[in-house]
């Protein structure tokens, strides 16, 4: 197999470093041989012993900045999460658009119809409730902000057949991005959800995204955000 280093396709602006960034490892809940990661510029690959041997797990998966057929790997996948009720339900924000995979990443769909647009970074799945999933939408790689400069979470309760706008409490204007490890949930009940952006704000719904408020800003660039319950 061809080196994933030799992939032509430059990392994400101001997030790859040298290369391919391994940023989602997602391991199976109860076979502990089997384990799913994601890296930027790479795609999705999966083992099932225990890191011995890995295989792209990319069907299906867009690579518009690719020419001619799409390969088996070297797709720009941001990041993955799983579904709350099923380990092998996989969903993907990608370069080119929002996925979902039913059968552990041996193929996926595309499920982004219905969002204002394709783009954007992380992607959250409820930890609680099968189905119900998260994105931040982006306009497009060239043009990293939310649409019309109006930030908002999209949820689908669905597994992606269908999407909406989560509730209130974000700024009317903010031109930035956020990244794909800038978006995270609790396992509070109700679950809360907290988003950082590059502006220095982090914004937080204690209701799954039935209102939200600002409790930060003049930070430098939200990088990461985790939440646990304590």
């Amino acid at each position: 197999m061809r080196s994933l280093w030799d992939h032509p396709h430059r990392p994400e602006w101001g997030e790859g470093f040298g290369g391919q960034a391994i940023h989602t490892i997602v391991p199976h809940p109860s076979d502990p041989e089997i384990v799913t990661v994601a890296m930027s510029t790479g795609g999705v690959y999966r083992s099932e012993d225990g890191g011995a041997s890995w295989q792209p797990r990319n069907r299906g998966i867009a690579m518009d900045f690719f020419p001619g057929e799409t390969p088996e790997f070297g797709q720009c996948v941001h990041k993955v999460a799983v579904d709350a009720g099923d380990p092998d339900r996989l969903y993907a924000q990608n370069h080119g658009g929002v996925f979902r995979s039913d059968d552990a990443g041996t193929s996926w769909t595309r499920i982004s119809g219905g969002l204002p647009f394709e783009f954007g970074f992380p992607i959250v799945a409820h930890p609680f409730r099968p189905g119900v999933v998260y994105v931040y939408p982006l306009v497009a790689d060239i043009e990293r902000f939310p649409p019309e400069g109006k930030p908002a979470v999209w949820v689908s309760e669905d597994a992606g057949e269908t999407w909406h706008e989560t509730g209130p409490g974000l700024p009317d204007e903010v031109w930035s991005v956020v990244l794909r490890d800038a978006f995270t949930s609790d396992r509070a009940q109700p679950v809360g959800l907290y988003v950082g952006s590059r502006h220095g704000a982090v914004w937080v719904s204690n209701d799954e995204g039935g209102t939200w408020s600002e409790i930060r800003s003049n930070l430098p660039d939200v990088l990461t955000v985790r939440a646990a319950v304590v």
